[in-house]
């Protein structure tokens, strides 16, 4: 760090606290051939050989994974590698699988998994190992260890989605028109264990706030003895029926759906508990209150005993509730979370088997820390503490007393594996490198494949035992000569970090990438790229494909500078509470410190700075550029929620309360109140199908645009949903913004 400049900015900006830059702008060893927007989503993919669906067979003795084919990477096989030889094959080439369209129900579903691409797109290993199921198209696929072959299953006319293995493998279960079925692996019989499923009741099924904003994806769970599936079951027919016009190339597609906007009725949600031998239903009381959210629910090992978390309408509550089988009726309360706020819901739910107790994860204290707490409910202790997060329990291990665990203890901006005794004591660092590591444990036994990324190096993939020790890659993917990247990472750059106070005292991370060829005596202009909202977090060192526009910026002579504000994620409820009720205020407010930061940088051309975000980074550059107008030259917004009235219930209150209570933080946190304060260069881009931020919410800002006489630019995409999928909507969407923000910042 140079004194000068840490003099400059202390005398010119108060808010800024000090640079903590980890690395400094830089190219990586490579070729210097530019990356042009052709060539950023093409095939073979620029990361290299990156698996994803990874797994460890039941026994450990093979890796099991998915991947792309290099002539096509959207097309996936499920691929294995014999741990002790190392050798990798394909397991199941994606040919020999019927090819079929997939049912509307399916494509939402995979719309709200993120899950994009062919082939085989998710498998299920069976608990012995013997056994692999591959639903694909709506069709059931089992293969047998033993035989290595592959059979289509019997699962009759029909659509069959969310399919699972039975916990022991003697059944195969999945939905099929709204009903929840079985089949039985040794007899072939089908048996259907709910038929009252059709028009606005689904059984079996996560409804649509489930998937989007809770992120269960499922509505039933199997008893571990097999002896009973537990399943909700919803009724639609109070959620408002939206007839939604889906714009396609070639025509328009009705669509009907039942969208929860804010204030409104959700689903009506029933859960029950039906058992295989007789198919006779008992039902959970759930309480006099009924416009409820049932965010989880798990079988206690005992297969006596369900476990459910009840979260009340306002997300202020959230109950963990135990039932027993055989006294269904009545609910004993194991814990209980309040908030003044809202309460974050996570997955850290584990049940012990060796005594009796469970680990729980709570933000009670500030921050996601782990608790081991007794059947009876109470505290035995609390497991981790301290002003860091921790991210998920990634394995427990009962007999050596061991519960290992991702979090940022080390740095908020990267992810670590850790380790830390049932018993209590010091939290042991597990993994070293800097940057993200994300795990997948074998069932019974402490190793564990890394799936580790940083910004210099794409995902690679390894297997390590308990200590952290690597023993064997299973992709290294090393960027030298013959990897797709290698001809263009000669001019990657390498960003530098740091932070800045927020106006309350509260510290913000930051990223800056600065030019290929960076020359200090020269100004640059700035494209800000921002997300901004809750359960989100751009300031990382971590591998990403949003990143390769960026790195194409940066070879155009533009710097990318990126901000987490206060509302984002892995930083405690203090920082992200703030929001509350408010949206679109304290996160511009951040954002405007940042740009402060910029004007003091004499590399910056601070007549030239704009601002793009997708999603609610999307609301954030319409937000910035109409109440910070003086901050922003031009603003690039893309699939943006304009009024969160707009918005599904489960999301928007649990920021800004009901709007029947806060109007007034509504009309406040929508952009429409604010189109006065726009003066110019304003790019809006949204797909026409998007069923998830509802392109209602772009045309509202259109016209409200248009009365006012302002001048904007828009790309409407048809047929494209939230993600903006396809490799020729992504070369149409970059080369637009590219030449936009040539046009407005460099006046070519």
């Amino acid at each position: 760090m140079k004194k000068n400049w840490m003099s400059l900015l202390l005398a010119s900006l108060p808010l800024v606290l000090s640079s903590t830059a980890t690395a400094q702008a830089s190219s990586l060893p490579g070729g210097t051939e530019p990356l042009t927007i052709e060539r950023m989503y093409a095939s073979p993919a620029l990361a290299g050989s990156s698996p994803r669906g990874l797994k460890l067979s039941p026994d450990g003795k093979r890796v099991t994974y998915l991947a792309g084919r290099k002539d096509n990477q959207h097309l996936y096989d499920l691929w294995q590698m014999d741990v002790a030889s190392g050798k990798q094959s394909v397991l199941i080439d994606a040919d020999k699988l019927q090819a079929g369209e997939l049912s509307d129900e399916e494509k939402a579903r995979r719309e709200r998994q993120r899950i994009y691409g062919q082939g085989i797109m998710e498998y299920f290993w069976s608990k012995d190992g013997e056994a692999i199921l591959i639903p694909a198209a709506g069709k059931l696929y089992y293969y047998s260890v033993a035989d290595n072959k592959v059979k289509l299953l019997a699962t009759g006319e029909g659509f069959a989605t969310d399919a699972r293995l039975s916990p022991k493998g003697h059944f195969v279960s999945f939905v099929r028109e709204q009903n929840l079925y079985v089949l039985n692996l040794k007899t072939q019989k089908i048996t259907a264990l709910t038929t009252d499923g059709g028009g606005a009741i689904k059984n079996a099924m996560a409804e649509f706030v489930a998937q989007e904003e809770m992120g269960r994806m499922t509505g039933y769970w199997w008893a571990p003895d097999e002896s009973a599936i537990a399943y909700t079951r919803i009724d639609e027919s109070g959620v408002e029926l939206v007839t939604r016009n889906e714009i396609y190339a070639d025509g328009i597609k009705l669509t009907e759906q039942r969208y929860p906007y804010a204030g409104e009725n959700n689903v009506k949600i029933e859960l029950g508990v039906v058992t295989l031998k007789d198919k006779q239903v008992e039902w959970v009381d759930l309480g006099k209150d009924t416009d409820i959210y049932l965010p989880r629910v798990k079988w206690l090992p005992d297969s006596k005993h369900l476990s459910y978390q009840w979260q009340s309408r306002d997300q202020q509550a959230l109950d963990l509730r135990v039932v027993a089988i055989d006294d269904i009726k009545n609910n004993t309360d194991l814990v209980k979370e309040r908030s003044t706020a809202w309460i974050n819901l996570n997955d850290d739910l584990h049940f012990l088997k060796q005594q009796d107790a469970f680990i729980w994860a709570s933000e009670r204290d500030g921050f996601n820390h782990l608790y081991l707490i007794g059947v009876d409910g109470k505290v035995i202790r609390q497991l981790t503490s301290g002003d860091w997060a921790v991210d998920a329990v990634e394995y427990i291990d009962e007999k050596a007393g061991q519960v290992y665990f991702t979090g940022r203890k080390t740095k908020v901006t990267e992810k670590q594996l850790y380790r830390v005794a049932l018993a209590g004591g010091k939290v042991e660092s597990i993994s070293q490198r800097s940057g993200m590591h994300s795990t997948v444990f074998a069932d019974n036994k402490p190793v564990y494949l890394d799936y580790f990324s940083s910004l210099s190096q794409p995902p690679q993939v390894s297997l390590h035992d308990q200590s952290g020790k690597r023993l064997v890659w299973v992709e290294q993917n090393e960027v030298k000569q013959g990897h797709p990247l290698y001809d263009y990472f000669g001019l990657w750059q390498v960003p530098e970090f740091g932070e800045l106070k927020a106006e309350d005292g509260q510290m913000l991370q930051y990223r800056m990438f600065k030019p290929t060829n960076f020359d200090a005596t020269k100004q640059y202009p700035v494209v800000v790229r921002v997300y901004g909202g809750p359960h989100a977090q751009l300031v990382v060192n971590s591998w990403s494909h949003q990143d390769y526009f960026t790195q194409h910026l940066l070879q155009q002579g533009y710097i990318v500078y990126q901000l987490d504000n206060r509302g984002s994620a892995h930083r405690g409820t203090k920082f992200e509470y703030v929001i509350y009720k408010q949206l679109g205020e304290i996160e511009v407010n951040d954002q405007k410190v940042g740009v402060d930061y910029l004007r003091t940088l004499p590399y910056v051309d601070s007549d030239n700075i704009a601002i793009y975000g997708h999603s609610y980074g999307g609301y954030m550059a319409l937000m910035s550029l109409f109440k910070a107008p003086d901050y922003f030259k031009a603003a690039i917004s893309g699939a943006p929620v304009s009024d969160w009235a707009l918005y599904d219930t489960h999301y928007t209150e649990r920021y800004m309360g009901n709007p029947k209570t806060n109007a007034k933080g509504y009309e406040a946190s929508s952009v429409l109140p604010y189109v006065g304060g726009y003066k110019s260069g304003l790019l809006m881009y949204h797909g026409m199908a998007d069923d998830n931020v509802l392109f209602e919410n772009s045309t509202r800002v259109y016209k409200a645009l248009q009365d006012e006489g302002k001048l904007f630019q828009m790309i409407d995409y048809p047929g494209s949903k939230h993600s903006m999928r396809g490799e020729k909507v992504r070369v149409h969407l970059y080369r637009s913004l590219a030449d936009f923000l040539d046009r407005e910042l460099k006046g070519n």
